[in-house]
Order: C-alpha cells, then sequence, then structure tokens
C-alpha cells in the first residue's frame, strides 16, 4: 500500500477484512501484513476490537442508502480517527502521507486507514462506490474499483451465478 496508503487498497483491504472478520489478533495482523501494511508493534487483542469497530462503522458507511448519510457516517469515523496528514519515512520505505499520529496501535491505524480511504475513495470516484453484491443470497461488500462505475457483483462468481439464474428463469 505505499503508492497511495489511502486510496483504493485502503477499500479493498476494508472489504476483505469485513467480508472475512479476523477471529484473532495474530490473524488481523497476517492480513494487515499480506495487504502490504507495514506493523512496526507487537499487535494485541485491543487492536483487533478497534479494528471491529472500525469495521462496524465501515458497514454501515455501505448500507447507507442516501449520499448525505453515507458522507455523515464517512465524517463521523475521520473525526474518530484520524488527526492532521504528516509526511513520513517510517520503516524506511519513502516519504508518504499519514493521517494519524506517529506509534499508533494497529487497530487505530486500521481504524484511521479505513476511514481515509473511503472519504478519498467515495470523493474521487462517486458516493455510490461501496456496496453489497447483487446477488442476494451474498451479502459481502465490495468497492467498486471499475472504470465505469457500475459493478453489481462481489466477484465473477457471483456475477456468473446470476446470468445463470437470469438466463434459466428466461428459459422456463
Amino acid at each position: 500500500m505505499h503508492l497511495n496508503p489511502y486510496g483504493e487498497d485502503a477499500v479493498k483491504l476494508a472489504a476483505e477484512l469485513a467480508n472475512r472478520r479476523p477471529a484473532d489478533a495474530e490473524e488481523l495482523a497476517e492480513r494487515c501484513r499480506a495487504a502490504g501494511l507495514v506493523l512496526e508493534r507487537p499487535v494485541a487483542h485491543a487492536d483487533l476490537v478497534r479494528a471491529l469497530e472500525a469495521l462496524d462503522a465501515w458497514e454501515k458507511v455501505v448500507d447507507a442508502v442516501a449520499e448525505q448519510e453515507r458522507a455523515e457516517l464517512v465524517n463521523a469515523m475521520l473525526a474518530a480517527a484520524a488527526s492532521y496528514p504528516r509526511l513520513t519515512d517510517h520503516a524506511g520505505s519513502g516519504w508518504h502521507l499519514h493521517y494519524r499520529e506517529p506509534d499508533r496501535s494497529l487497530g487505530d491505524l486500521l481504524f484511521s486507514l479505513i476511514s481515509t480511504g473511503t472519504a478519498l475513495h467515495l470523493a474521487g470516484r462517486g458516493m455510490h462506490r461501496l456496496r453489497r453484491c447483487a446477488v442476494t443470497e451474498c451479502t459481502a461488500v465490495f468497492a467498486d474499483t471499475s472504470r465505469t462505475g457500475r459493478q453489481r457483483y462481489c466477484t465473477q462468481r457471483c456475477a456468473n451465478r446470476d446470468a445463470v439464474r437470469r438466463h434459466r428463469a428466461r428459459a422456463a
């Protein structure tokens, strides 16, 4: 997540964590490392609790119907998580921007990352670009990063399943 830690990668990480919530702090740490986050401190149970709070708040943003409601929910997340932006070269990975204080716990880092990334995603790509899968029995959330902004399904598998269902319904 070095190129833009608050853009597309942040909302994709939020969706991935929301769709399959980590069971413990170690799993959270492993999945964050796999997503490219540099973890500078040990991860504790309190980090898992804070990350789950961030995901609960984020899913409310996803499920908001009206743009104004969505904006208010994101703004509440930003107020709870972010501080002024800072340039940092932590871990020697090159200068980049962080919207959080140095030496924050992983839980706080995720809250900040998810809230700021979501705000930038919605402002930059469109307020409609977070949603749940269009397949009725699928509850997965996703960030629409498609070029056209018309993504309806969380995966190609769900898109195919729905296409087969529609085809069979027409044939019946």
